[in-house]
């Protein structure tokens, strides 16, 4: 039977936190934050190639990751279609639902705001489901990407963001910001092995869309 998240809660309280400007200095209390980029190259083809490789979870798949079990919210589920943040991460309303959705060539839904994955990653032997919602998605000039919040059965508990942005310089980045903590009793006790894989997870993230990967 296809496991569902629908309307169940996330794992922690500060949803779109990834997008505060002070998020390094001031995470949320008791999380541990995170911000890496790197160049993907320069241009607008760069920018428009390496966008839509992120928008078909192409970070996830290209470090290792499978996504599986992708559910898209109802249509008539508003609770997720995305809140708006001003500078400093605060709430400051709701986003129009997204108005269409999208797929790949071969029928896999592409990142929407409330939809629903799991993430599957083996390590040392072993295979970890962590589970996960999309809370907001990056739509701006120059800056593409999305969100997504760990729900129940995740090994960590906060959010993860993922970002393409083409500067004025011409050049192209993304952008990977989290905070975390473990989130149960025996992953606080694994609590520097779970940053291991978090840190290992994080590098292969960064070369998912450089130019070298087929991005």
């Amino acid at each position: 039977m296809r496991r569902t998240s629908a309307g169940v809660p996330l794992t922690y309280a500060a949803v779109g936190a990834t997008k505060a400007d002070d998020l390094l200095a001031y995470p949320p209390a008791g999380f541990r934050p995170v911000e890496r980029r790197v160049r993907l190259g320069s241009g607008d083809a760069r920018f428009a190639a390496a966008s839509s490789k992120l928008l078909a979870w192409g970070v996830q798949r290209g470090a290792g990751l499978e996504v599986r079990n992708i559910q898209l919210p109802a249509p008539s589920d508003t609770d997720y279609a995305g809140l708006l943040y001003d500078a400093a991460g605060t709430a400051v309303g709701t986003r129009v639902a997204h108005p269409e959705q999208t797929y790949e060539a071969d029928g896999t839904p592409q990142v929407a705001a409330g939809a629903t994955a799991d993430l599957t990653v083996r390590a040392f032997g072993r295979s970890f489901t962590a589970p996960v919602r999309v809370v907001y998605e990056v739509a701006e000039p120059g800056r593409v990407g999305f969100a997504y919040g760990t729900l129940p059965g995740h090994p960590a508990s906060g959010e993860e963001s993922f970002v393409v942005e083409h500067y004025q310089d011409d050049s192209v980045w993304l952008v990977v910001r989290a905070f975390s903590r473990p989130s149960t009793w025996y992953y606080r006790l694994a609590a520097p092995l779970v940053r291991f894989m978090q840190a290992g997870i994080t590098r292969r993230y960064l070369r998912a869309l450089s130019p070298a990967s087929g991005a």
